[in-house]
């Protein structure tokens, strides 16, 4: 995995590499993470702003587990997707998609360009279905995730507090991924 490297365009023509995380985008990564606004990096499982995490991170590169997928521009990272997995128990055939795209790129389709890379990789690594939470006020990611062929599952009313302290809903979104490469399939078959 760590030699896989593809092009993707953004709306607005802006040519974006996607690739594996390594062991030395440690300051890449920390220069990303500082430039998160404060309203996306509340929705982070971890105090990204912190280089100790970030040096776990990259320390402790294991594919089979995290898939991380960063996007760049001019070798500077702009987005950052995450796919969690586990080897055992009864969820091995679940993944959990996490990403983050810089302030700049927003509504560009980096997030969804990043989703749907994740979403043909999940194949690769004998997932089933993908799963995501999401904040209910983010409409950006909602849509994201959407467009990359995943539907809302769940809406949890007040489980999660925004940077105000203020309850919020949160929604689980699901792909199917069999049922996404089908419908991909169907769309290529049925374009002249």
């Amino acid at each position: 995995m760590r030699g896989f490297r593809k092009e993707g365009t953004l709306k607005d023509g802006t040519r974006v590499i996607l690739r594996p995380m390594v062991r030395e985008d440690r300051d890449k990564l920390i220069d990303f993470f500082s430039r998160v606004a404060d309203e996306d990096r509340q929705f982070l499982r971890n105090n990204v702003r912190d280089p100790k995490v970030i040096d776990t991170w990259v320390n402790n590169i294991d594919y089979h587990k995290v898939f991380p997928l960063l996007a760049e521009v001019d070798d500077k990272i702009i987005g950052d997707a995450t796919l969690h997995m586990r080897r055992s128990g009864w969820k091995r055939h679940l993944g959990n998609v996490r990403v983050v795209v810089a302030k700049e790129y927003q509504r560009r389709g980096l997030g969804t360009l990043l989703i749907n890379e994740i979403a043909e990789l999940a194949t690769e690594f004998g997932l089933e279905k993908l799963v995501s939470e999401i904040y209910f006020h983010a409409p950006g990611a909602l849509a994201a995730f959407k467009r990359a062929g995943f539907g809302v599952k769940a809406v949890f009313e007040d489980l999660v507090k925004d940077q105000y302290g203020n309850n919020a809903d949160m929604i689980v979104m699901v792909c199917d991924v069999e049922a996404r490469r089908d419908r991909l399939r169907a769309r290529t078959l049925a374009t002249p």
